[in-house]
């Protein structure tokens, strides 16, 4: 038997502990949504600290005759309530990301994530309920 007659054989390679990931783009999206909301809230956040701590007459005016106020534009609706979805979503996904780097167990991971989703749906989900049920008219 000559060397050419012999079958090839490869030894398998180590399997790794973690599957492969899914080939699809949900990391290149949240990438992308990383960027584009840290620029809005750039914007956002900037613009509301300069209105409210400066343009306003400062922070001690701020009370619930000012928020009242505010609150009855639907511009500053608009404007509270972009900023804080994308407060929720962009650090909740800041936050997952960093869960899937440094948690190395498979259920650690998912029970982390899982309490991460809650706790930015409930936070998320409540602030936007007080923004669109907000009464100024209490009493």
């Amino acid at each position: 038997m000559t060397v050419t007659d012999a079958p090839l054989s490869v030894e398998k390679p180590r399997t790794p502990s973690r599957p492969a990931a899914r080939r699809n783009n949900f990391e290149l999206y949240s990438w992308l949504f990383m960027r584009l909301s840290g620029v809005l809230l750039l914007f956002l956040v900037l613009g509301h600290l300069l209105i409210m701590l400066f343009l306003d007459g400062g922070v001690h005016k701020i009370n619930f005759a000012f928020v009242a106020g505010r609150w009855a534009s639907p511009f500053w609706q608009f404007w509270d309530l972009t900023m804080l979805w994308l407060a929720g979503l962009h650090g909740g996904n800041g936050l997952r990301t960093v869960i899937n780097d440094y948690s190395r167990k498979d259920g650690t991971r998912f029970w982390l994530k899982m309490l991460l989703y809650v706790s930015v749906l409930l936070t998320v989900g409540l602030g936007t309920f007080v923004i669109f049920t907000f009464d100024p008219n209490i009493g």
